[in-house]
């Protein structure tokens, strides 16, 4: 008979879990955090990241992808060794050069000394311009760190021996290794949770410093699985037999690429506090998915509220980035997204003053974004020496004027079911009960919204100007009566495109 009881309890017990697991499966499922199955890097790495997270996986909390939501416009900072050579492209303009100016540039960081960098002049910056978040490249994809890793790399890439390209070598590849000798993502940390910024790291999967990382995502080392098996690396890469063709790495050095990026990023979130954001970029393969996989876990363990981006995690992730364009309508689905975009030509420094595209592109862009329920992250980088583009920093500071005026409908807000009506966008308050849209076009006196129906007694405001406006109702809608000298810019700071705030 006890040992009847016995098992019936064990059976009452493990129903009880049972019925917990499915619970959370359920709810998590309920969020419908899900890419949409057009999203680029979703598609490259379908073929080996399962559609449906583990039952055990838990996303970033409820409040925590409301507080994403809240942050509307942030900036995102590609800083690198590559800044000191001004190379437009990141670490990508990397690939383009010949063996002998590959094997000088990882040279390059022994002559990095940025001298002007002062987190805290930037936080000011950043503040002048109304942002509300950061993110920074803590390392891109040639491999240097901008950290104190006490990770070490042991093998990497000599160019100038393309019969023996990989030998031994022992060093961190990080900015404690520099003249400047100082933790830059540090100091950013401290700088912007000073300032109330929210902060958001930048890692990349990928390393092509790194000979263990080969030949990941257009790691200058390539292996023969590439051509025989290229769904195993993603369902982009090919073979490019112009690479340096190297034996198939062992499961030794398999082991320590594992670890390398899994300890970087366990440096990342247990070393310099509360990180809001995490922005990982591109994928590692199919061989290492499930060591991958539990490197997500132990980042979500380390921090269970931080928002990681999807990029080769599939819908391990909380939000997405469509890169370098808006999408054209409202997502289908209820992940948080984020576009992001580089001011001038790419994300990096870019010493031409006319690439950088002006305060109008900016404010056009982040409206568009937010009307369709995501946010907007624009993209610069400093140069060798720590110092922003003074074009850059002109457009961000006017920026930031126009939103000291039009915030309110920027910012804590979210999409209308209606999100526009022609060139007119509109947002709403979390609770509906005020409408912002958002006019390019006055010079008609008056503006028609058919899918607006003012309060009875309410008031209609335009932003900026101190008077409630005269509107009547109209068969189709509502007809707001613009005040005088619109047009010349006097009631609005910044760019010329005004606010309308609206009860209802």
């Amino acid at each position: 008979m006890k040992k009847l009881l016995k098992r019936i309890a064990f059976v009452a017990v493990a129903c009880i879990l049972q019925a917990g697991v499915t619970e959370v499966i359920a709810q998590e499922r309920g969020r419908n955090i899900y890419l949409p199955e057009t999203d680029f890097h979703q598609k490259v790495v379908r073929p080996f990241v399962e559609w449906e997270p583990d039952p055990d996986y838990r996303h970033a909390s409820v409040e925590a992808h409301e507080a994403f939501r809240d942050v509307k416009f942030s900036v995102r900072l590609h800083w690198g060794i590559y800044s000191i050579r001004q190379m437009n492209g990141e670490s990508w303009a990397f690939l383009g050069l010949p063996d002998e100016k590959k094997q000088e540039y990882n040279e390059l960081y022994k002559e990095f000394n940025p001298t002007a960098f002062d987190a805290k002049e930037w936080m000011g910056l950043f503040r002048r311009s109304g942002l509300q978040a950061i993110a920074f490249t803590t390392k891109h994809h040639e491999g240097f760190s901008m950290f104190d890793t006490k990770t070490r790399v042991v093998r990497r890439v000599n160019y100038l021996d393309r019969n023996n390209p990989i030998e031994e070598c022992d060093l961190a590849y990080s900015i404690m290794e520099t003249p400047f000798g100082r933790d830059i993502v540090k100091e950013l940390c401290n700088a912007a949770r000073d300032s109330s910024l929210k902060i958001d790291l930048y890692y990349s999967h990928p390393d092509w410093y790194d000979a263990d990382f080969r030949p990941y995502n257009v790691h200058p080392l390539t292996t023969m699985s590439v051509k025989t098996n290229p769904l195993m690396y993603g369902d982009h890469f090919q073979f490019d037999s112009t690479k340096i063709i190297t034996p198939e790495r062992t499961p030794e050095e398999t082991r320590r690429m594992v670890m390398r990026h899994r300890e970087q990023l366990r440096e990342l979130l247990t070393n310099y506090g509360k990180i809001d954001m995490l922005c990982l970029d591109q994928w590692l393969g199919a061989d290492v998915w499930e060591e991958t996989k539990a490197t997500v876990k132990m980042i979500r363990r380390l921090q269970p509220d931080i928002m990681i981006r999807c990029r080769g995690i599939g819908n391990y992730g909380d939000y997405y980035t469509p890169e370098g364009f808006v999408p054209g309508s409202k997502e289908n689905t209820n992940m948080p997204w984020m576009v992001i975009y580089p001011l001038a030509s790419s994300f990096s420094y870019d010493k031409n003053g006319d690439n950088y595209k002006g305060v109008g592109w900016i404010v056009r862009n982040l409206i568009d974004a937010v009307s369709k329920g995501g946010s907007f992250m624009v993209g610069i980088g400093p140069d060798g020496t720590g110092q922003f583009h003074p074009e850059a920093i002109r457009q961000l500071e006017e920026t930031g004027q126009w939103l000291a005026v039009n915030g309110e409908g920027i910012y804590h807000t979210r999409a209308r079911e209606v999100w526009k009506e022609g060139d007119i966008r509109f947002t709403q308050s979390k609770d509906g009960n005020r409408i912002y849209a958002f006019v390019g076009d006055c010079s008609t006196g008056e503006i028609r919204l058919e899918s607006v129906r003012p309060r009875t007694g309410s008031e209609v405001r335009l932003l900026g100007y101190p008077k409630p406006l005269q509107w009547s109702v109209t068969e189709k809608g509502v007809k707001i009566i613009l005040p005088e000298g619109l047009e010349d810019g006097k009631n609005n700071s910044g760019e010329q495109i005004w606010t309308l705030k609206i009860e209802q």
